[in-house]
């Protein structure tokens, strides 16, 4: 697989470093466009599931490209109400996402949760087409496991992981694909990757120029807000902050608008996903779940 260039979108918002520094991104951008810097992974391990005394099983999947992708299977402690099909989000890979769903199996819900290629114990180097594929696979997998049939099955997406999801969801309701999907849950996700990879390159002035053509270098069929009305009737929850400092609250506002009924909107005042730091939150998105 091709060399990866350096990243600069989405993980601040504002560039610190050197303008040699800046200069050297503004090349590789040039040279290769967008599509594979929205991605910051790395190979660290910061938590496990036992360390939160959760029951859990790493879960190795195969891709077509023979790639290997590691997850986690959560079981839901006693009976399941349903399962979670978590999505995380651009940066590190799923033991340091582990918190923003470590609270569910207790709550009665099963959670799968796994790393896109190059993530964590996942091999490969990450794009947006790939992620995309990797997400397809996961969700696949959640169907051949018994213990999730006859149980609703929902999609959580924090940031990448909503606008990855928008994309999978999309297709898959529009298929008529199994699991069926039960809703979807969107936090902290960009309208689209085009334009925020438009509105971030416009945020500096050694990238201003660049914004149209690199941003042009994104396939439009990933834009989310002309996908999300595909999911009706699956309703759709987005969560978005009013302090979100990664992905401006305009974005969360959007994709709502852009949606078909039913849909519920939750706004926030924490950090980028922060949401589940907050109880009530949380309960906010039980409701959800639980059709109330």
């Amino acid at each position: 697989m091709e060399s990866r260039t350096p990243r600069v979108l989405l993980k601040s918002g504002r560039i610190k470093t050197p303008l040699l520094a800046l200069l050297l991104s503004a090349a590789a951008l040039l040279q290769s466009g967008c599509s594979s810097l929205f991605f910051f992974p790395d190979k660290n391990t910061y938590i496990t599931p036992d360390r939160l005394n959760l029951t859990y099983e790493n879960i190795f999947l195969e891709t077509a490209d023979e790639e290997t992708l590691h997850g986690w299977w959560l079981p839901a402690l006693g009976d399941p109400k349903g399962t979670i099909y978590f999505l995380h989000g651009n940066a590190q890979n799923i033991s340091s996402h582990l918190l923003n769903i470590a609270w569910l199996p207790a709550e009665g819900y099963n959670v799968f949760t796994i790393d896109y290629r190059g993530y964590g114990k996942s091999t490969g180097a990450p794009d947006i087409e790939g992620a995309l594929h990797d997400s397809e696979i996961g969700l696949r997998w959640l169907a051949t496991k018994t213990d999730t049939q006859n149980t609703p099955t929902f999609l959580l997406g924090q940031s990448l992981g909503g606008a990855l999801g928008l994309t999978l969801a999309s297709e898959w309701v529009q298929r008529n694909e199994t699991p069926e999907l039960t809703g979807i849950i969107l936090d902290g996700t960009f309208s689209g990757f085009r334009g925020i990879a438009r509105e971030k390159l416009s945020n500096f002035w050694l990238t201003w120029p660049l914004q149209i053509p690199l941003s042009w270098t994104i396939p439009d069929e990933y834009e989310g807000i002309d996908q999300i009305a595909n999911i009706s009737p699956v309703p759709v929850m987005v969560i978005h902050s009013v302090r979100d400092g990664i992905i401006p609250f305009h974005h969360g506002r959007d994709l709502y608008e852009a949606a078909d009924e039913p849909k519920r909107f939750l706004q926030t005042d924490t950090g980028h996903a922060a949401t589940f730091i907050i109880p009530a939150y949380k309960n906010a998105v039980l409701e959800f779940l639980e059709g109330r």
